[in-house]
């Protein structure tokens, strides 16, 4: 476990937000600015052409490069938090050791800091309501026993279920809360593309 993996996480996740970009943002028109799709894959493809430009030494540097280049490509809401998620997550692994103790923590700290920016609580029909229980099945797999594969596919499998419970939600937080009742019976983007990453994480950090 070390840079490499995590190199291979920002590009199989770069890859699957082109691959669902137009998906992503079919969601985003329901209840959005239809820009959601777009916006992550132009930031992650940014995320892609740094990776190619440059080398590191620890997956802090890593993953805090990572973050600072989508806050400064990404538009809308997007940006700011998944780059938020990507320092903190980074700067939680400093001098860490690689174990899947402090992989969890690091992904507290990343939801720590989209929470602090984005103020978003449970139902609110929000990317946290696919983080959430995400965290929850990780912590309880780690305390199980599970190595960081099974962790992390316990957080994309708790993803899944917490991204479809945002369909039947009235949006609380963003743009969607503006179209009060009428956000119902959609899909959250923001949950969807979080769930995206957690199964690229489980793909190819295990």
């Amino acid at each position: 476990m070390g840079v490499d993996n995590f190199v291979n996480w920002l590009h199989d996740t770069a890859s699957t937000l082109h691959d669902n970009a137009a998906y992503l943002t079919e969601l985003d028109s329901a209840i959005g600015d239809a820009d959601h799709g777009a916006n992550m894959d132009r930031g992650f493809q940014a995320v892609v052409a740094m990776l190619d430009e440059t080398s590191f030494g620890s997956v802090d540097e890593l993953m805090k490069k990572a973050g600072m280049t989508l806050v400064s490509k990404v538009g809308g809401a997007s940006g700011p938090l998944y780059g938020t998620f990507f320092l903190r997550f980074g700067t939680a692994l400093a001098g860490a050791e690689l174990t899947p103790a402090t992989i969890g923590e690091a992904f507290k700290a990343g939801v720590g800091g989209i929470l602090q920016r984005g103020k978003a609580e449970l139902g609110d029909k929000t990317m946290y309501d696919a983080w959430a229980p995400a965290l929850d099945a990780y912590d309880a797999a780690v305390a199980g026993g599970s190595d960081l594969g099974g962790a992390l596919t316990a957080a994309a499998e708790a993803a899944v279920k917490g991204r479809d419970a945002t369909v039947p939600l009235v949006a609380r937080k963003g743009r969607a809360s503006y179209l009060g009742e009428r956000s119902a019976g959609h899909q959250d983007p923001g949950a969807t593309s979080t769930t995206l990453l957690l199964e690229s994480a489980a793909r190819t950090l295990a």
